[in-house]
């Protein structure tokens, strides 16, 4: 047996354990409870208006506490016997294919499923403060609660099938939480904006589906993974880059990125839950859990790897040049996923960094994007950064939540994002070869790239002079508010070394990923002395020191100033939507006129040409039947004329 066919088996996580304890065997509770609530607030109208958001808030903390309970029986268990199947229901079956409502619980979901909930239930809390005096908060609490259970359904499925459920509810969710304040001409493009481009993610892994089962003749990550090294290269090949195109669609990698700064039309809570806890991490679990179809296609994974790179220094170069707060973090975003791209492409060695990078993400991110929305609610909803400046003052405790969650995604030393962050550089330069050290240097630059962003960011919102308007009285928010991000700016500080410290979080989810060959070894003396970890400091003081030399000794022009080639490419998105028009929109809308006109002149005219004959030679006929007997006497009468001159002649 090759050993590409034995990595495949090590990546199959045989899961023939039945879940046992009342906790495993009823862990579809996970999903049922935010679905019920979604149910009952779409449902029951206005009589729920009083209190349902409060349930709203209740059922995605009761998830969590389930989810922490299947943690800790988890633990309890050896690490060869933590993977639990748990069948709930045959769905369908045709012919020979049956889809079963299954669901998989190993390290690698339930890490998914406690950061969902967890950072959900926190946004929720935060949301109902930001959305009080909202007409229709009922409905965007049912919208919240429909997000989450979604992305359970997508994180928990032991199959494909289920996991395309989950997958699309997620796309419907998000469509109606982007353009939920759909009176905004704006906010209704940018949804039906999101819900396109994903579709074009959602085709692929939906045709990755259907080469799985007439390959393999199921869609289930058991059996799938099993076979996936048996099966041809090219075959293989074609499936992984089917699934990296729909984990681009849904964690807006390149090409399919442009929608996701359009989303920040939504309420600011949406923002934090689609690029913190649920859309954009969904296509880095797709890589990674899909990780031994991509060890099969070495260059499926090597795109997954460039696709990550590319990515991560687009979103930075385009949140170097935003002005408004929410598209400067939504760059962010886009460039963080990217980091978690490229170590999901660079296989086993990268998988636990990539996950470990995501969690932390989900905190100090969600942070971030509350404490955007914390700075808006108290300037009326102005999200121009020119229009800030000198808010530390007035609202304290959104700058130091705000403060910790932006040291923790610059890769300050000891906070979360520097013991993740440079898990991910490491894997890079270790991952070997000349490959090995591009995608390091990409992730190098990045990080000094991210620190000059960020600390733009910083400064432009809560230092240097006050630039608001008059009409503008900036305040501290409630405490709806305040706590969850206190709770979020805790997991920024303290997270990253719970997870990486002494190689833990790695060796937790070696059941559901396997063990690679070799790790780096996450001490403090290695990661503060190793030239990768050096560089990337360095590189994070020069930016550091660069937004300082250009935003925070300078004052800010309350109106942006004249752009150069480089910042107005930035500025514009890298031209992303140009070039979609250009390439995508343009050439559809011709090969859609050129079809109308085949339909109009062609398919249309034949057919009319038909009926056009039809009638004519009708009307043609309709002559002969006048209805008068002397006329058919006298044309039989020259027809027996006819005849008998015929007879006549032929004798």
């Amino acid at each position: 047996m090759s050993e590409l066919t034995l990595a495949a088996e090590q990546h199959a996580h045989a899961v023939t354990t039945e879940a046992s304890g009342a906790v495993l065997e009823n862990s579809w509770l996970l999903i049922a409870l935010p679905l019920v609530g979604a149910a009952i607030l779409l449902l029951g109208g206005r009589r729920t208006n009083s209190w349902g958001h409060w349930l709203a808030v209740a059922l995605p903390l009761a998830s969590f506490g389930w989810a922490v309970a299947a943690l800790l029986h988890m633990l309890g268990a050896p690490p060869e016997e933590r993977s639990y199947a748990v069948p709930v229901y045959t769905w369908f079956s045709v012919g020979g294919f049956d889809a079963e409502v299954s669901l998989l619980l190993d390290p690698l979901s339930i890490s998914f499923a406690l950061l969902i909930t967890g950072v959900g239930s926190l946004i929720h809390i935060y949301s109902v403060g930001y959305m009080a005096h909202d007409d229709r908060r009922r409905r965007f609490f049912a919208y919240l609660n429909l997000f989450v259970a979604a992305m359970l359904v997508l994180v928990l499925a032991d199959n494909y099938a289920l996991l395309f459920l989950g997958w699309e509810g997620v796309g419907l969710a998000s469509y109606l939480l982007i353009g939920f304040w759909q009176h905004k001409d704006s906010a209704a493009v940018a949804a039906k904006k999101a819900f396109l481009v994903n579709r074009v993610g959602d085709m692929g892994l939906l045709i990755a589906i259907m080469l799985m089962f007439t390959t393999f003749g199921t869609v289930a990550f058991h059996d799938v993974f099993g076979a996936a090294g048996e099966a041809g290269q090219g075959l293989m090949t074609a499936i992984g880059l089917l699934l990296l195109l729909g984990a681009c669609g849904k964690s807006a990698q390149l090409p399919l990125q442009s929608w996701l700064l359009d989303a920040m039309e939504g309420p600011t809570p949406v923002s934090a839950l689609i690029h913190a806890a649920t859309m954009v991490t969904a296509g880095v679990y797709l890589i990674v859990r899909s990780g031994a179809v991509f060890e099969a296609a070495p260059a499926a994974q090597l795109t997954v790897a460039i696709v990550g790179a590319a990515t991560l220094l687009a979103g930075a170069i385009i949140g170097c040049a935003k002005d408004d707060i929410k598209k400067a973090l939504a760059g962010s975003t886009m460039s963080q996923i990217g980091y978690m791209t490229m170590a999901a492409g660079l296989g086993p060695i990268g998988y636990a960094a990539a996950i470990a990078h995501l969690i932390t993400h989900g905190f100090f991110k969600a942070g971030l994007f509350l404490g955007a929305g914390s700075v808006m609610h108290g300037m009326n909803d102005e999200v121009d950064m020119r229009r800030y400046g000198g808010l530390r003052g007035a609202m304290p405790v959104t700058f130091a939540t705000f403060g910790l969650g932006y040291l923790a995604i610059i890769g300050f030393p000891l906070l979360s994002g520097w013991w993740t962050k440079e898990g991910i550089i490491a894997a890079a330069f270790e991952s070997g070869g000349a490959a090995g050290m591009v995608f390091g240097a990409a992730a190098l630059l990045g990080a000094g790239l991210t620190a000059f962003y960020m600390t733009r960011v910083m400064i432009m919102t809560f230092f240097g002079k006050r630039r608001w308007a008059d009409d503008a009285h900036p305040h501290e928010s409630p405490a709806s508010m305040t706590v969850p991000m206190i709770v979020l700016a805790v997991g920024s500080v303290a997270l990253g070394a719970a997870l990486v410290f002494g190689y833990r979080f790695a060796a937790f989810l070696e059941p559901a990923i396997g063990a690679p060959e070799h790790h780096h070894a996450f001490s403090m003396a290695t990661m503060l002395t190793s030239w990768p970890s050096l560089a990337a400091l360095g590189l994070m003081v020069l930016g550091v020191a660069t937004a300082w030399f250009m935003y925070g000794r300078r004052e800010v022009a309350r109106t942006a100033p004249r752009a150069g080639l480089v910042t107005a490419a930035a500025r514009n998105e890298l031209y992303g939507n140009a070039i979609n028009e250009g390439l995508l929109m343009r050439p559809g809308q011709q090969v859609a006129r050129a079809l109308a006109a085949f339909d109009t002149s062609v398919v249309d005219g034949l057919v009319n040409g038909i009926g056009t004959s039809v009638r004519d030679s009708s009307r043609g006929l309709r002559g002969a039947q006048t209805g008068f007997a002397r006329t058919y006497a006298l044309t039989m009468l020259f027809g027996a004329a006819i005849v008998v001159a015929t007879l006549a002649v032929r004798i």
